[in-house]
């Protein structure tokens, strides 16, 4: 049990520090002249993801006690090491997440900002795939359930989160086709830079 409280606190914190980061660029990115669209679905994604990690957490220790309450092993002789799994996941999705924000630098947030007149970032993960961070996340989600044994909060806050990401994607890729549409008809190869 205290291995699941002490991942759990160590995912909760590494959130934390990455809030705080957003909220520094969001100050930064507002100070020269970025504007938030209207229609995002910042809050329903505010909600869910650190209560996805809450809500593993605390299956994960109840499971954890009932095992231990019960004198049984979490081990499976000859199956998977979900504790080793998730963590090569959650390691691997954090990676990616980080290569994007350090892509994306002082426009990395959780909120969605068009920087004006700024072109659009194609570098790093963002060469390959239009949205590394949600991919990430997707990761840190599954690694995390994997992590501390969340069989069934793990599988439902992801099918929620990912009702919520996809509407966040389609809020951002009509972004996207918005600011190439002025950037084309002002005769110009990029637009306003999206984060």
């Amino acid at each position: 049990m205290s291995l699941v409280l002490f991942t759990t606190g160590v995912i909760l914190g590494i959130l934390l520090a990455e809030t705080r980061l957003s909220r520094a660029h969001e100050r930064r990115l507002r100070e020269h002249g970025a504007v938030m669209p209207s229609g995002d679905v910042y809050v329903a994604l505010l909600v869910l993801y650190p209560s996805a990690f809450v809500l593993m957490g605390a299956e994960g220790v109840w499971r954890a006690s009932e095992t231990e309450r019960h004198g049984l092993s979490l081990a499976t002789a000859g199956g998977p090491s979900w504790l080793a799994s998730g963590i090569v996941m959650f390691v691997a999705s954090k990676i990616l997440k980080y290569w994007a924000i350090r892509s994306l630098g002082d426009r990395w947030t959780f909120r969605v900002f068009v920087v004006p007149d700024a072109p659009l970032v194609t570098t790093g993960p963002y060469r390959y795939v239009t949205h590394p961070n949600y991919i990430a996340v997707i990761g840190e989600l599954i690694g995390t359930a994997m992590m501390v044994g969340a069989p069934v909060s793990g599988p439902l806050m992801l099918g929620a989160f990912g009702v919520a990401l996809r509407a966040r994607v389609k809020f951002e890729n009509q972004i996207l086709r918005t600011i190439a549409d002025a950037a084309a008809s002002r005769g110009r190869t990029h637009g306003s830079g999206i984060t």
